[in-house]
């Protein structure tokens, strides 16, 4: 009789890893397959990269508060910033859709004038896809391709001891806002005529429904003259796309915990819901700011740039990845992120 795995005993990262051990490429052109932000391929004088991601409905994003605008604008910035995190430019995208018959023509209007949107702020032409009906809601991949510089590209495992360890804008913050629409979704089941409660907490709404991918930080660090040693971005949590960093350059890393960068309205709905920031912060997901590790040398170079904090660096004891708390103590840091 055979026997059968369940796949949640594997989780996410164990299911990829066990395909990839299984897949082997072949050809010349074929640089970095799986295993990083975005696959690389040789074209010539430069990289090209290849990123594709899935939103589920049900899954992924939930109707009852998600306009499908916002929903158009996400799926590609969520794509766009895997480019962002390779250090290269998105160029093109193709959009795949699956639909039930419960989405109207003027629904779908909605959903791409999101895309549209994106499109225009990323710069990137939106070249194709293909559309199919679905008995299971709503579906969206997005498959971007991009460039990069073959001596400008970052990849997750060449960070090295004493670089220094550095986040873009804030953490948390997409997180709380989920937390908070999912609460006010509970509230209007219950009372249809009661309204959200979500004066005040714009910031972090949209830190959810209308994330941005980091491109300008991207441009600012080409114009600064700094490459950085490794980067990825910030999907599954802080902690767990750092412990990716680690475990891929065989480095450790010691984050300051009063060095997080945390929005105040993060602060404020991690009071109101009852969950610690920094746990937020850590463990959240889907902020897609840039993580990433620069030389000791390029500090400098960037210590100026408000969209830039420092939280940290990185060791030669590769199984040492902790908080250095603001009560002086160490915590090791471990992977609370999403499946």
């Amino acid at each position: 009789m055979e026997t059968r795995t369940e796949i949640s005993s594997l989780g996410e990262f164990g299911l990829i890893k066990r395909i990839n051990e299984k897949i082997k490429t072949t050809l010349p052109d074929t640089i970095r397959g799986i295993g990083d932000d975005a696959a690389v391929i040789d074209s010539g004088e430069e990289y090209g990269l290849l990123t594709s991601d899935m939103l589920l409905e049900g899954v992924h994003f939930d109707l009852t508060f998600f306009p499908l605008k916002h929903l158009g604008y996400k799926a590609i910035a969520i794509n766009v910033s895997d480019i962002a995190a390779m250090n290269g430019i998105p160029r093109q995208v193709i959009v795949n859709l699956a639909v039930s018959n419960r989405f109207s023509v003027e629904a779908i209007d909605e959903l791409y004038e999101g895309i549209k949107v994106a499109c225009k702020d990323f710069n990137v032409d939106l070249v194709g896809g293909d559309t199919s009906s679905s008995r299971s809601g709503l579906m969206i991949s997005v498959s971007v391709f991009g460039k990069v510089g073959k001596e400008k590209i970052a990849y997750r495992n060449t960070a090295k001891p004493n670089d220094l360890l550095c986040v873009t804008g804030d953490l948390g913050g997409a997180y709380l806002g989920l937390q908070l629409l999912e609460r006010e979704k509970q509230v209007f089941l219950a009372n249809p005529n009661m309204q959200p409660e979500l004066e005040g907490k714009d910031y972090v709404i949209q830190r959810q429904l209308r994330p941005e991918a980091r491109m300008d930080v991207i441009y600012e660090l080409e114009s600064a003259g700094v490459i950085p040693t490794s980067m990825i971005d910030v999907s599954d949590g802080l902690a767990s796309d750092l412990l990716h960093i680690c475990a891929q350059s065989g480095v450790g890393a010691v984050v300051f915990e009063e060095r997080l960068p945390i929005d105040e309205q993060t602060f404020l709905a991690a009071s109101e819901l009852n969950i610690g920031p920094i746990t937020a912060a850590l463990n959240g997901g889907e902020d897609y700011e840039l993580l990433f590790t620069v030389s000791q040398a390029s500090y400098e170079l960037i210590k100026n740039n408000p969209k830039i904090t420092f939280i940290g660096y990185m060791t030669d004891k590769k199984d040492e990845i902790v908080l250095h708390t603001k009560g002086d103590s160490r915590v090791p840091i471990t992977a609370q992120g999403w499946t």
